[in-house]
């Protein structure tokens, strides 16, 4: 599990199959190797990883073939970018995003990204898988950042956020262009709530009124919920 408070830059290097080679090239490099140990996760770029090999400027991991078809890290291991980078969440850390698992639900694209006076406005296109998870002022990951959603239309399946030059100079969102590709996950509470409201609680209910019980959209509304 991670925050979506990205740690440091890396770039990837194919070490032949399905092995690749993260080098660390930003000084927060002791934040990430510090507390590695073999077996540790390791968020890259949103994807959560598990660490094979430590050296001293970097890890090594696997990808599976589904994972390079089903991330943006197919398309980084055969050129030279950098990758956003985050240690799993220890037990009494900070956690200034929102729980981040690790687990991209798919391929979203950059449509425009414009400078403020205060802050970068960027707006993306999302997958239908995705989608119905975004809420406005509600929780994303993109490229494993954790981000609030400005704005969002459900036609188009477009949201915008708001981006903090600390983080835009600090991640690879600065070398995103319009068309560029990332990952996204959205909010992990979202599908806990979509999964209830399908199956209901009758299912998880052994009572006689089990039928009467279940978790619907109106039982949600009667109770302050939506």
């Amino acid at each position: 599990m991670f925050t979506g408070l990205i740690q440091a830059l890396g770039t990837i290097k194919p070490l032949g199959g399905d092995f690749w080679k993260i080098t660390f090239i930003t000084h927060s490099l002791d934040v990430i190797l510090q507390d590695l140990a073999y077996g540790d996760s390791v968020a890259v770029d949103g994807v959560c990883l598990t660490v094979e090999k430590i050296s001293n400027d970097g890890f090594v991991a696997t990808a599976s073939p589904e994972t390079l078809r089903r991330t943006t890290l197919g398309a980084a291991s055969t050129q030279t970018r950098y990758v956003n980078l985050e240690a799993s969440l220890k037990v009494g850390s900070k956690i200034g995003g929102h729980f981040v698992m690790g687990h991209v639900d798919g391929v979203g694209q950059l449509l425009e990204a414009r400078q403020t006076a205060t802050s970068w406005e960027m707006t993306f296109k999302a997958p239908s898988s995705i989608a119905k998870y975004i809420v406005p002022k509600g929780s994303i990951a993109v490229n494993g950042i954790s981000l609030t959603v400005a704005e969002y239309d459900s036609e188009a399946m477009q949201f915008k956020v708001a981006v903090i030059p600390l983080t835009y100079q600090e991640t690879n969102l600065s070398q995103l262009a319009p068309g560029s590709l990332v990952n996204l996950e959205g909010d992990i509470l979202g599908k806990y709530v979509e999964k209830l409201l399908i199956s209901g609680r009758s299912s998880y209910d052994t009572t006689e009124n089990a039928d009467d019980s279940s978790l619907t959209s109106a039982f949600l509304a009667e109770h302050g919920y939506l």
